[in-house]
């Protein structure tokens, strides 16, 4: 699995929930509220290591949670296909007129809307 910034959100999106409180908080302000491991340390008063072990055993647990459910994989496969979905009815709609072209608005109005909730 792609270790960037944006997948590493989305399992603790997904999976953040199932790590303790303190795995959790490490993670989340490492990884979406950019702080240094000293940053952290300081601030949740525990020390660097700490930190860095709490990370490290989120990051493993969630991506071993990903590995046996694949939730995260179906809901990115999910919204590329409606993303899909969504391009070939607004050429419909481009293409078409009368009730086929306001059906053609009216189904892509609600793949953008799918979309847009995640």
């Amino acid at each position: 699995m792609d270790n960037g910034r944006l997948t590493r959100s989305m399992l603790l999106d997904f999976y953040g929930e199932l790590l303790t409180d303190k795995q959790r908080e490490c993670f989340d302000l490492h990884y979406n509220e950019d702080l240094s491991l000293s940053e952290i340390a300081e601030q949740l008063g525990i020390s660097r290591q700490g930190v860095w072990d709490n990370i490290r055993r989120a990051e493993a647990a969630m991506e071993d949670i990903e590995k046996k459910t694949g939730l995260l994989l179906r809901f990115e496969e999910n919204r590329r296909s409606l993303e899909r979905l969504l391009t070939k009815l607004e050429k419909l709609a481009g293409e078409t007129g009368g009730a086929a072209h306001d059906t053609a608005v009216e189904a892509a109005d609600e793949v953008r809307t799918l979309i847009s909730r995640g």
